[in-house]
């Protein structure tokens, strides 16, 4: 397999970009993955980039979106955080990687157990952390179930798996109300914006409709 080049960037479309993750993952979690000589897609990209989509993920070393999407050299934009909201520097990130490098779907990704989503279900408070689990914080109160304070912490794993979704919807939201350039390429059917979530204990990701 090839390394992307500007004619084969072009020619993807936004749903196709989606088609192309699925079937990474299809094949990740069969263990079939696609024939590509990395080195070669070295050398393939050493003059130029055309990768076709851009991947928001938490950093949870479980969650590789190069491994569970079987993508090699050149073929994704990735961007990682603990808790994979936005800010600035992200959004400035995204928006390089649409509008001037030409990817065509920015997927926000969510995981099950996240380490992050946990730590701000139990209002942990540690250095820098502390900052970073405030950002987070907003999907823990819009999960209104269960209401029992001590059933609202990370010892309930149900509860945790659902912040970590509305997490990824309202990462969705903000990166529309915050990046006018992504929101306009977005109604211009340039891009996609969608979320998805990945399955730690079968590698399986699962993807919202937009």
């Amino acid at each position: 397999m090839k390394a992307h080049t500007k004619e084969t960037q072009a020619s993807i479309t936004p749903k196709g970009a989606v088609a192309l993750l699925k079937e990474g993952n299809e094949r990740f979690q069969k263990k079939m993955h696609a024939d590509r000589d990395l080195l070669e897609q070295v050398a393939d990209t050493k003059s130029g980039q055309f990768p076709f989509a851009t991947i928001l993920s938490c950093i949870d070393s479980r969650v590789s979106s190069e491994l569970i999407f079987d993508q090699g050299i050149g073929d994704i934009f990735s961007a990682r955080v603990a808790g994979n909201f936005v800010n600035e520097d992200i959004l400035g990130s995204m928006e390089f990687a649409c509008k001037l490098a030409g990817t065509k779907l920015v997927l926000v990704l969510g995981h099950t157990a996240c380490g992050a989503v946990k730590g701000a279900c139990d209002d942990a408070k540690l250095g820098n952390l502390t900052a970073l689990i405030s950002k987070i914080k907003p999907a823990v109160e819009a999960v209104t179930e269960p209401s029992d304070p001590s059933s609202r912490n990370s010892k309930n794993i149900d509860f945790v798996n659902e912040v970590a979704v509305k997490n990824v919807h309202m990462t969705i939201d903000n990166i529309r109300k915050d990046s006018e350039v992504l929101r306009e390429m977005e109604d211009n059917n340039e891009i996609l914006i969608l979320g998805g979530m990945y399955d730690i204990s079968n590698g399986k990701v699962t993807f919202f409709e937009s």
